[in-house]
């Protein structure tokens, strides 16, 4: 019998990794892959040789490959992952970048931020995800014209994981997905950090280049739980110009430059920069005042990703579920993609000079 290798590979595509759901040749879990006459030999890399159902995805691997080669004899040897820290205790690990958009108040823009900015990095071309991680007041469905759908569940070695909605080919994630659109959240905090653990470990994501995370306002316990659950590559500030906004972003930048978290910052964006008419695009109007994004920026010693016009088509392209930058609106559009093609540039950066985020362990 001539066993190819490169069928011994496709049949293991049709294993399923039991974390995230994804199939272990996707997940670069297959090692040392060798065929000797009938003998084939391979290991599998696991986060910790205490995963549960380790002897189910033996057996599943054992199975994919006999389906191809019944009289093979096939060894499947289990090895504990080491190395990257990153790779070893991330939940996503076959996501490269995980992106949390922030604010200290709400009502600065934040979710239309986020939605533009991963659709914007869509566009440049990368595979991006986004999470609404916002639950007690869940946006996004509205702003990518999904209320009133429902995400499916898929059993994977009998547990049930989700299967996040697409909008515009990106997987998206939200818990106004689950609820009513008019239901109220009252969560306290272990069942709210119950929900987001859901969103990153029970939910099966594509590979992808970015995860946008869209936080709530503050610093609270889904901030908290975010990044004691995934190494968070970095986080992007939102705000407007005018200083109480500047007052609260600070604090919320703080919370993630603490020893205790260490988490990047990426960057700024100053929504509401100032307002343009329409009929008049080369008028501006600082109705929240001026400077803010560079303050913010210059205090956290970052970058100013870019400024966000008020718009009336933003408004209404968030209500219609066909986000701007997706549209050719003048001002409105460029400035979005400026903000997705600086993100770009500053995750590049990040990576280039500093090592992996470690999950947070915070002691309470």
């Amino acid at each position: 019998m001539n066993i190819e290798t490169s069928k011994v590979v496709e049949a293991l595509t049709k294993v399923t990794d039991p974390n995230s759901g994804q199939d272990i040749i996707t997940m670069s879990m297959v090692r040392d892959l060798e065929v000797k006459g009938n003998d084939i030999n391979f290991s599998i890399e696991l986060p910790t040789m205490e995963t549960r159902h380790k002897s189910e995805l033996n057996f599943a691997c054992i199975q994919a490959v006999q389906e191809v080669y019944p009289e093979a004899n096939v060894n499947v040897h289990m090895i504990s992952r080491t190395g990257n820290a990153r790779q070893s205790t991330s939940p996503l690990a076959h996501v490269k970048n995980i992106i949390a958009v922030a604010s200290g108040k709400g009502g600065v823009g934040k979710s239309t931020v986020s939605v533009n900015l991963a659709l914007g990095l869509k566009k440049l071309g990368a595979k991006v995800g986004l999470i609404d991680a916002d639950l007690y007041g869940p946006s996004i469905p509205t702003m990518l014209g999904l209320q009133g759908e429902r995400p499916r569940v898929q059993e994977v070695y009998g547990d049930p994981k989700i299967l996040p909605l697409d909008a515009f080919g990106m997987p998206v994630m939200s818990i106004g997905f689950i609820i009513e659109p008019e239901q109220a959240v009252v969560l306290r905090g272990p069942r709210l950090g119950g929900i987001i653990k859901q969103f990153f470990e029970d939910t099966i994501w594509p590979e992808l280049d970015y995860l946008v995370v869209d936080l709530p306002p503050g610093t609270g316990d889904i901030q908290l739980t975010l990044v004691q659950t995934v190494p968070v590559t970095g986080a992007i500030m939102v705000t407007t110009p005018q200083e109480v906004a500047v007052a609260d972003a600070l604090k919320a930048m703080n919370m993630f430059l603490l020893p205790s978290v260490d988490v990047p910052i990426l960057g700024v964006v100053e929504n509401m920069a100032w307002f343009t008419p329409e009929e008049l695009p080369n008028n501006k109007y600082y109705l929240f005042g001026q400077g803010g994004g560079e303050k913010l920026a210059k205090l956290g010693k970052t970058k100013l990703l870019g400024q966000v016009p008020i718009v009336q088509s933003i408004r209404e392209s968030g209500d219609e579920g066909k986000p701007t930058v997706l549209r050719d609106i003048p001002l409105a559009t460029d400035a979005f993609m400026k903000v997705a093609e600086n993100t770009f540039q500053q995750v590049n950066l990040r990576n280039q000079t500093k090592g992996p985020t470690n999950i947070v362990k915070i002691n309470t």
